[in-house]
């Protein structure tokens, strides 16, 4: 069975070069470019995997990760966080609203993303 990542992110650009690698690593990849339309897919999709920004229209990612921690249906989904956002007051938050892992988009290459993404799905 193919596992399935939701990647949440504003910077379409940015997008469509992590879906790119993470399909040419075998995973089934959806995107959301907001995080209303985020919301929407996950609760539709159950990906096993969620990748996301925190700044984004809509709905922020501070907010989804709010919405997520206390759905049932989703609260159990592993979330990845890649932002741009780097104090660790923010960081701090996210990990209590449920982010199993933080990395700031400048100080991360797209394969230390997909090796993470690897060792979060036990692959």
């Amino acid at each position: 069975m193919d596992k399935k990542i939701l990647v949440i992110e504003d910077d379409r650009f940015l997008s469509s070069l992590m879906k790119a690698r993470l399909e040419k690593e075998g995973y089934k990849v959806s995107q959301a470019f907001d995080g209303e339309e985020a919301l929407s897919l996950l609760r539709q999709q159950k990906p096993d995997l969620i990748v996301m920004d925190l700044i984004m229209p809509k709905v922020s990612g501070f907010e989804l990760l709010e919405n997520v921690s206390v759905d049932p249906q989703l609260n159990h989904i592993p979330i990845m966080i890649l932002s741009n956002l780097g104090q660790e007051s923010d960081i701090e938050k996210v990990k209590r609203l449920g982010a199993a892992k933080y990395f700031v988009k400048v100080k991360t290459s797209i394969d230390e993303l997909v090796a993470h993404v690897k060792e979060m799905l036990n692959l």
